[in-house]
């Protein structure tokens, strides 16, 4: 053990980087190829906090949807680059980012911003409606743990069964019930309070409607039509997305992609933090790289303004195993 120590205090014996650290940043750009890192998160933010925004239980891919399967014909009716927020420029909840906050609510977050996207898809730009984060994270039961993890399909399933309410992010008074937690400061400079690392509690299921709103929790339910899964298929989530909008997906989390600024992502280094949800918007190629394009909920001033581009086509980090998706209900709000 004193030789062990020894060494590597002599720099002969490679130690684990903090993984907030610059040392570790550089490692990352040392052995990173397609992608670069940069700081995103304070040096002293906690990783208690950080390891809690992985919100996808274990136990996720037992609550998926029935699998829904596109006829393919020829794969030259799929682009090489695909973009939601250019091909819908009249939905603008495609181009938000949202900020889950001190909260494992990444799995409601994926389903409320796609399910949102595809109510003003659907109805061809006429309505305007952000699916609650709040009401599913606290309401839904079913779907699992609430801030303590989720399961994403069991989301969609929900949204059809009972229907999610209206709401906005934290503070911006918008809808019947926005987000309730506070997002954090986990990132280089900024005037939110510091995360501290301490396990997010669910909020109360409050069936009802913020004071300002003038519609009643139960007549501003939006209701989905069908809940299904994609097939692990790069041609099937693409046809998905192109035909009916955003997607929500799911994959392992490991510390590199924390300080993840450009570029096309694949894992170089670091340790295992958890399963981890977010929003499919599109794909592309990147200096010869095939990509998803993908919208995390961590703040926009993470990664690049809040997005991200990960490795697309080998299920790298199971990115293509777990999708999930529906159609709105929109005949009658139109």
């Amino acid at each position: 053990m004193k030789y062990l120590l020894l060494l590597l205090a002599l720099g002969l014996v490679g130690a684990q980087q903090h993984p907030l650290s610059q040392a570790f940043i550089d490692e990352i750009n040392a052995k990173a190829v397609t992608w670069r890192a940069g700081a995103n998160f304070a040096p002293q933010t906690s990783m208690a906090y950080i390891r809690g925004l992985m919100g996808v239980h274990k136990d996720a891919d037992k609550f998926k949807p029935p699998l829904m399967l596109h006829e393919l014909e020829d794969d030259d009716d799929l682009p090489e680059n695909f973009d939601s927020r250019e091909q819908w420029p009249n939905c603008p909840t495609i181009r938000e980012i949202r900020d889950q906050g001190s909260c494992g609510s990444c799995w409601a977050f994926g389903a409320v911003e796609a399910m949102s996207d595809r109510y003003c898809i659907h109805s061809g730009g006429n309505v305007h409606f952000r699916v609650s984060a709040e009401d599913l994270v606290s309401c839904c039961h079913t779907c699992g743990f609430g801030c303590n993890g989720g399961f994403p399909g069991a989301a969609w399933s929900y949204w059809v069964r009972k229907g999610l309410v209206s709401g906005g992010p934290y503070g911006s008074d918008q809808g019947c019930q926005p987000y309730v937690i506070a997002p954090c400061e986990h990132h280089v400079n900024g005037s939110r309070p510091a995360c501290n690392g301490e396990e997010g509690k669910t909020p109360k299921c409050e069936k009802k409607c913020q004071a300002s709103y003038n519609v009643p929790y139960a007549k501003d339910k939006h209701f989905g039509k069908s809940s299904y899964s994609i097939a692990r298929h790069e041609q099937q989530i693409q046809k998905e997305i192109m035909t009916n909008g955003p997607v929500e997906g799911a994959f392992t989390v490991y510390e590199d992609l924390l300080q993840y600024k450009e570029g096309v992502y694949q894992h170089v280094t670091g340790k295992m933090l958890g399963g981890h949800a977010i929003r499919i918007l599109g794909w592309g190629v990147e200096n010869d790289t095939k990509y998803w394009l993908i919208a995390n909920s961590w703040n926009s001033d993470w990664g690049d303004n809040g997005f991200f581009k990960i490795l697309r086509g080998v299920d790298h980090l199971g990115i293509e195993s777990s999708i999930a998706a529906g159609l709105p209900k929109v005949q009658n709000i139109v």
